[in-house]
């Protein structure tokens, strides 16, 4: 399974997006007291059990709640408006895809990731 890092500095997320300029860089944003999101992460977490192979991305993870600024600074860096839960693919520095609430599936990560 792919490594899952949380961030809860805003210096740990400007390492991780200076990392996406040589690996794509997975966000997920999740609150921990949504349901919505709690389903999301559940189909992340699929997503990350079924593909061991995706060893040449970096997975992080934001729980906005409790890290309300590195959620704030993926938002303005990314230019990709907060919302929770949602996954943002990003590549050289920048926004390649993104989605929201129930448009996170495994299926559909399995489609934009492969």
């Amino acid at each position: 399974m792919p490594a899952l890092k949380e961030l809860t500095t805003v210096e740990e997320w400007n390492t991780a997006l200076e990392g996406s300029n040589s690996r794509p860089l997975v966000v997920f944003k999740h609150s921990t007291t949504c349901p919505v999101s709690a389903n999301a992460f559940t189909e992340f977490s699929n997503y990350l059990n079924n593909n061991p192979e995706q060893d040449d991305t970096d997975f992080v993870l934001v729980k906005v709640i409790e890290s309300r600024p590195v959620s704030n600074q993926v938002a303005e860096d990314t230019s990709v408006k907060h919302e929770s839960p949602q996954i943002i693919l990003i590549k050289d520095k920048a926004k390649y895809w993104t989605a929201s609430h129930w448009s996170i599936t495994e299926a559909h990560m399995s489609a934009v990731m492969k």
